[in-house]
This record gives C-alpha cells, structure tokens and sequence, in this order.
C-alpha cells in the first residue's frame, strides 16, 4: 500500500538530499548553496545536471545510475510524487543525486552562472494557451542562461506534437545550433541507455501508440532571444492534465 501524503512529506523534509524551497518559502529563505552545489552537497567538481518537472524522479535516478561521473538534480513542485525518486536514490546511496522542491519560474534563484551543464525536459506540460509557461519558451531560455554554461546542453523528450513543432521554431527562429531531432525516437535508431529510460507517464503515452519525440540542442549566451510569431496545430489528444483536444485548433 503506497503511502499517504502527509507521510511522503514527512519523509521528504527529513531526506539529506532534498532541498523545499516552494515560492511561499524562497522570497523569505535565503539559499546558501547557490554557487555551491558542488563543495558544499557533492563534494566533487563533477558536471551538474538539471530535470526540470521531474515528476518521479525517474530520470534524475536513471541517470545518475549510469553517469556516477555526473552529478544529478530533479527539480519539481509536486512533493508526493518526487518522493518516490527520492526514496529510491536514498535507499540505493545514490551520492550523485538531489531533489530541489520548487517552482520552476524561480529556478534561477538557486544557481549560479556557469554552474549548470545539462537541462533535462522530460514529459512537461506543453502549456497551448500561453507560450511563457512553456519550459522551452525563450522567457524560460533566459532563466536557464543565467545558470546554463555557455553552449549547455537541452534535452527535450515528449509525447506532444505541439511541445515539439513549437521547440523546433524556437529553436530555428533564434538559430539555435541542434545536435538531434526526431518525432519517432523509438524508430530513430537513436535509442541507447541514456534514451531508453522510460518515465511513468511515458509508459501510458507508449501504451497508447503515441510517438515519442526528442530534441538535443545547445544554447549559447549570445544573441537576443525572440519568440517565433507562429500558430501551431493543437495536440488531437487529451493527454494527462491537458484540457485542449481539438487538432483544428491553433495556438501561438
């Protein structure tokens, strides 16, 4: 039997390696460890990795499994279902991961320049209505520069049509340099150990016969970053947490 919510925070706020710093909390609480991920939590100069929306975790912890050499942060708001990563990587002595309870606006507050190497987007709500909420918005790309080294790498993998073409004319827009891209990763011959690495949700999507999609691209500090002026088809589905359905819709 799986355990209740109030007991996966009381588990979370006693993990060694989980940092809450919800909105309500960061205005007030200052983070000492910006800039200091590295002496002060991993006690090693390894490359920093970022999962935004991590959801489970499952990444973060897949990830960390097979680069020891890599240090491995997921980062959400959703308590009770990061405590399942959480819980996994304690009881495995995973030294090489971290969870950061937080909203993702703000995640720049926790980071200093350089100190980051690789994003992770995995499975994020693709946001039709409003292109700021998007993860792979330049309002987003602009947080991310002020901690992502300079050519960071971004990592993209998802179930939406939408979230993907919309990538793709941000990416193109701003002349972004892409190492990889593809709407159909499990028949790109790509897959390797890295990729394979299935979410929960992604399981659902598979089951389902929805395509996986997976953009790798750099992002360089230079150069103004401006939003393509396009209107893409909406996702044909309802998909988890997604209210719009109808493929004849566009949205900006």
């Amino acid at each position: 039997m799986s355990k209740g919510k109030l007991a996966k925070f009381a588990d979370m706020a006693a993990y060694p390696h989980v940092f809450e710093y919800p909105y309500s909390v960061a205005d007030d609480v200052p983070f000492d460890m910006k800039g200091r991920w590295a002496d002060q939590f991993f006690h090693n100069d390894h490359p920093i990795v970022l999962e935004l929306g991590c959801g489970r975790g499952e990444y973060t912890v897949g990830l960390a499994r097979l680069f020891p050499d890599k240090n491995f942060i997921g980062v959400d708001i959703k308590g009770a279902r990061m405590w399942s990563g959480a819980t996994e990587s304690l009881h495995e002595g995973l030294k090489n991961v971290a969870f950061l309870r937080t909203n993702i606006e703000i995640i720049d507050r926790f980071f200093a320049p350089g100190e980051v190497s690789e994003i992770w987007l995995t499975f994020s709500d693709p946001q039709m209505k409003k292109a700021t909420k998007r993860l792979t918005s330049t309002y987003f790309m602009n947080r991310y520069r002020r901690f992502l080294v300079d050519g960071g790498l971004i990592h993209l993998k998802t179930d939406s049509n939408f979230m993907y073409t919309y990538t793709q004319y941000m990416v193109s827009h701003n002349a972004l340099p892409v190492e990889f891209s593809t709407d159909d990763l499990y028949h790109s011959g790509l897959v390797d150990d890295i990729l394979s690495i299935r979410t929960y949700y992604e399981q659902q999507w598979l089951d389902r016969g929805l395509s996986i999609k997976y953009l790798k691209f750099r992002l360089p500090q230079e150069g103004t970053l401006e939003e393509p002026d396009v209107e893409i088809e909406l996702d044909d589905y309802r998909s988890y947490n997604r209210s719009k359905r109808s493929g004849l819709q566009t949205s900006r």
